[in-house]
Parts: structure tokens; C-alpha cells; sequence
């Protein structure tokens, strides 16, 4: 971790609800005039989108049924701790970027499913932010955890995470539910043993709960709205967490734990600005401090 260049990572799988997190931060930072540099997990995938369905089905003809891209093998993990601890000790490092669709193909002159080049960071940013899948992995090669000042994890229960991946895959990329359901069952090992743990490392973690029956995830019509859900939250170190104030600014919330509170779903950007605000501006505080 760096006082001078502290790094915020937000870590999540896909369709958890990170980007809905990073829109609340860019909010945050608009407002309290800091200045981010950003990087992406998929800039750190090691194969682009030919090379990894080409990899998959070599995978498969030798018998491994669980090659995703949730695992090592598939991603540049010792690149990724190299631009974080890179940002640490100087506030810069390399990155790139995917190109999801054809808008961005405009913007970066690249082909859908490929990289851009390698790249430094803008210089003269506050903090570093990393939205992806792998901000706070630790395996026997890196530990990324601890290069990141703050960590935040982005999770909703299993069922309703299945419920988001069949909808997004079957309305977007045209999949169906058996091809979405064979994705499932092939990425699980990897998820089990790379993306689950790292919920352990973070500082913060943002679970959605549905109340409503999502028992089969595989026929449900409808993915659960925020009206439909709670959100748990917990925190790792709740030393300096005005939890009175909190319960009394977010209606309906409650204390589970005596680190966790739970808050209605539709509450989630102002219980999200109420808590990570001062954090950030603490980690700025401190960047100062240093100066």
C-alpha cells in the first residue's frame, strides 16, 4: 500500500454489479475533485476473444472441461501486480484496453475482441482504480490484495448472480440457457478457487440478497429489481464507522452484525456515498500529508 499513491480496487464477477459501483465512485470523484487513473481486469486477460475460444476447445479436446477466464492460465496476474505496485511506488504504470463492441472499435481503432497496445497511465493522478475480477487475488506467484489501499467486493447471492448471467448472455450475445448453463458449470472450479476467496481480502463487501423466489435461477422470467432486494454490508475493520449516523440517514437499514449492516436495495448509491466518501477522502488526506 502507498500513502503517496494509495489504489482503490473494486473486485466482482461479471454482471455482479461493478460497474454500477464504479459510476457511484466516478460520482464521488467528480464531486470531491479528485483525479483517477483507471484500469480494467479484461485489459489483463491473456488471450483476446479468437485466441481464447481457439484455447477453450483445445482445452476441452484434452479433457479440461473448466478452462475460463476466471483462472491464471488465463490471465496476466504478474503484469496486473506489476502495474499496481508499479502506481504505488512511482503513480504510474502500463495498461491497455479491451475492445468490447463495435463502439468501441470506433473509438480505439481496433477490432472487437482485441487489445489495444500497451500503454502508460495518465500522469499526475490522485489514485489508482481497478474494476474487474482479480483486485484482490492472492495465489501462490502474487498477492495482489496487498498492493491496494482500499478494497471493495461486489457480490450478489449465487442464484441471483445465475439469474443475471442467463439474462445478460441470452439478450445480448444471443446464447441460450443450455450454452449459458454449460458456461456456468465450466467456469465453477475456477470461481470456487480464484474469485471467491478474494471476498476474504477485501475491506468492504456490497451483497445483494433478493426477496423474492429465485430458487431455479434456469426459468426465472425476470431478474430481481432493487426493490426486490436487500444489500448486506459488510466491513472487514468497522473501527470508525458511524453506524448510528448511518441507520439514521438510510431508512429501513439494520445492523446484522456488529460489522455488517443491511439496507433496502434501492439504498445502495447513498449508503455506498455515505460510507466510501470519507474513506476516499482520508486516503487523499493522507496522500497530502506526504507532499
Amino acid at each position: 500500500m502507498s500513502r503517496r499513491h494509495p489504489i482503490i480496487s473494486i473486485t466482482g464477477s461479471s454482471g455482479a454489479g461493478t460497474t454500477s459501483v464504479k459510476k457511484t465512485f466516478e460520482n464521488i470523484f467528480r464531486r470531491e475533485n479528485v483525479k483517477a487513473a483507471y484500469i480494467e481486469g479484461d485489459a489483463f486477460h491473456r488471450y483476446n476473444r479468437e485466441e481464447m475460444r481457439r484455447k477453450m476447445i483445445e482445452e476441452a479436446e484434452r479433457g479440461n472441461k473448466h478452462f475460463s477466464h476466471f483462472s491464471p492460465d488465463t490471465n496476466l496476474f504478474e503484469e496486473l501486480e506489476k502495474t499496481f505496485r508499479d502506481y504505488s511506488e512511482t503513480g504510474t504504470g502500463t495498461t491497455r484496453h479491451y475492445v468490447h463492441d463495435e463502439e468501441e472499435a470506433r473509438l480505439y481503432d481496433a477490432r472487437p475482441g482485441t487489445f489495444t497496445e500497451w500503454t502508460q497511465l495518465p500522469a499526475e493522478s490522485d489514485l489508482l482504480f481497478y474494476e474487474g475480477l482479480h483486485g484482490a487475488v492472492v495465489t501462490e506467484k502474487v498477492n495482489i490484495a496487498q498492493h491496494a489501499d482500499l478494497k471493495i467486493g461486489v457480490v450478489p447471492v449465487m442464484n441471483l448472480e445465475w439469474i443475471q448471467k442467463l439474462h445478460r448472455d441470452r439478450a445480448s450475445r444471443g446464447y441460450t440457457t443450455e450454452a449459458v448453463t454449460d458456461t456456468i458449470l465450466r467456469r465453477m472450479p475456477d470461481y470456487v478457487n480464484y474469485i471467491i476467496p478474494q471476498f476474504s481480502e477485501t475491506d468492504i463487501n456490497f451483497q445483494r440478497v433478493p426477496t423474492v423466489d429465485t430458487s431455479n435461477p434456469f426459468i426465472a422470467r425476470w431478474i430481481p429489481t432493487p426493490d426486490e432486494s436487500m444489500v448486506v454490508i459488510r466491513l472487514k475493520n468497522p473501527r470508525g464507522i458511524d453506524f448510528p449516523y448511518l441507520l439514521s440517514m438510510i431508512q429501513g437499514s439494520f445492523m446484522s452484525r456488529a460489522n455488517s449492516i443491511v439496507i433496502h436495495g434501492s439504498k445502495l448509491d447513498l449508503a455506498m456515498q455515505l460510507i466510501l466518501t470519507p474513506m476516499i477522502m482520508q486516503l487523499m488526506d493522507r496522500k497530502r500529508r506526504t507532499l
